[in-house]
């Protein structure tokens, strides 16, 4: 692509890597969205715990969906994606902490896993099970918390968001995700990299958009979509143009995000905006620890947790090994009171 061609399509600066999410409208066909490109920020969340294949590829799915949804609220706070489940991978949780900070792990059976691998039944929505997705907006304690909620009902998490999409917010959406492990000559092991890209019809006039989600209460219901939406020209043509974009190319670690939407949509005119740098991120702390132990639990209880005289408490997110002294709450125990 040349530099005329990028500036055509509204690119005055350089074409972003990865771990970005890139904002882009496509006006002449009122929609708009975002491309996200996933490297080492991945990467880092997927080897930390040398997840099994098939759930490093789960959870890569869910790490990217949440960076699409999260990335494109205007809030300060968290986003958090979350499935709980009864399958092998029985929860997976995304924390974004916005706008640019990701985390996430998944939770599985061990057993239950391999048998599903030895009997073949490994697509994300046999992994997953039945249950529920949830996604949140937690805006401190000051601040009413949002959540949306919906049936794990298909055989991907795309499917899953789709519904999502159009029990909630009743808004066209189509959304694709891939995750693949790629070898550089050079690299001691193979690394986890994501694409993924979600597209909203947004009639002119349209009061509704990507900044109100994920809504309030529980969106299990399938009447709550709209019975009467037909689907238009312009709505058609989006879907048709995203369906040609491959696996490969959405994870492709040549192809930004902004040659991505102009292969697919250069011929109709794409905007893209500045990007949104993500990173790997944890917000554990020793003080965040020290305060939860603290309030939520007593000290008979500290006593019970301890081992060999300390209490030891392990961040699920990135595996941080945190170590207290169970007595060392006992002096600001008795000052509070």
């Amino acid at each position: 692509m040349t530099e005329l061609q990028l500036q055509s399509f509204g690119l005055d600066r350089p074409e972003s890597g990865d771990d970005v999410a890139v904002p882009f409208t496509l006006e002449s066909l009122d929609c708009r969205g975002r491309s996200v490109r996933l490297g080492a920020a991945l990467d880092t969340i997927l080897a930390r715990h040398d997840y099994p294949d098939e759930v490093a590829r789960l959870l890569g799915e869910a790490v990217v969906l949440a960076t699409l949804i999260g990335s494109s609220l205007k809030f300060e706070g968290r986003f958090i994606l979350q499935t709980q489940t009864d399958g092998p991978v029985n929860l997976i949780v995304v924390d974004l902490d916005a706008p640019d900070g990701l985390r996430g792990y998944a939770r599985f059976d061990a057993d239950a896993l391999q048998r599903a691998i030895d009997e073949g039944r490994t697509h994300p929505g046999q992994l997953l099970g039945k249950g529920h997705l949830a996604m949140t907006v937690d805006q401190g304690a000051e601040m009413e918390r949002y959540q949306g909620i919906v049936s794990l009902e298909g055989d991907s998490l795309e499917e899953v968001a789709l519904r999502y999409f159009q029990q909630s917010e009743q808004i066209p959406t189509a959304v694709r995700l891939a995750v693949a492990e790629f070898t550089r000559r050079g690299d001691a092991r193979p690394h986890w990299r994501a694409g993924g890209l979600l597209v909203q019809y947004m009639p002119h006039g349209s009061t509704t958009h990507m900044a109100d989600l994920p809504g309030d209460g529980d969106f299990g219901n399938a009447e709550t979509a709209d019975p009467d939406f037909v689907e238009p020209d312009n709505w058609t043509r989006v879907k048709s143009l995203l369906s040609t974009l491959s696996d490969a190319e959405l994870a492709d670690p040549d192809l930004s995000a902004e040659r991505v939407l102009f292969r697919l949509y250069h011929e109709t005119g794409v905007r893209v905006f500045e990007p949104i740098v993500l990173e790997e991120r944890c917000t554990c702390s020793v003080e965040r620890i020290e305060a939860m132990l603290q309030d939520s639990f007593t000290a008979e209880e500290r006593q019970d947790m301890a081992v060999d005289g300390e209490i030891e408490v392990v961040c699920e997110f990135c595996s941080t090994a945190y170590h207290f002294n169970p007595h060392q709450f006992d002096d600001t125990e008795h000052t509070s009171h």
